[in-house]
């Protein structure tokens, strides 16, 4: 995980400069609003940051936030070895939006050989997960709000 924020905060300083202007005395002025939607990603910043967040304790196979994509590695719950799940979250748009967010999860079971196998997972599953990841993302934007005034 350390490796993703690292990473997120190379780019935080990239999109500093994307949102940078200068005044007629050549003084830098970063506005706040720009350094948000410059994010630079092409995706919604509270959206990403909610998503690492909620899945935070499932394996990361892969995030890319150029193209909005998390996905997971399989996880098994302790208390359940014979299941395990795995997701694979789109950010869709740079505004915060529930549309702007598409979540799959997957599913498998150990039959009786022992060998792993695809089991339906309940759309209420996504939805739950969706729901999850939207909330954090409005959290972190009052956050941020509440920070600035």
């Amino acid at each position: 995980m350390s490796l993703i924020r690292n990473a997120a905060a190379v780019m935080a300083i990239g999109f500093v400069a994307v949102g940078c202007s200068h005044n007629d005395h050549g003084a830098v002025r970063i506005s706040r609003a720009q350094t948000i939607q410059t994010a630079g990603i092409g995706v919604n910043a509270y959206l990403w940051r909610a998503t690492l967040d909620t899945l935070a304790f499932m394996p990361l196979a892969s995030a890319d936030p150029w193209g909005g994509t998390v996905i997971t590695d399989w996880y098994s719950d302790p208390q359940k070895p014979g299941e395990r799940f795995k997701a694979t979250v789109y950010i869709l748009d740079t505004r915060l939006r529930a549309d702007g967010l598409n979540v799959t999860v997957f599913k498998q079971t150990r039959d009786g050989s022992g060998a792993w196998v695809d089991t339906p997972v309940t759309p209420q599953t996504n939805i739950d997960i969706e729901n999850a990841i939207l909330t954090k993302a409005r959290e972190l934007r009052l956050s941020n709000l509440n920070d600035r005034g």
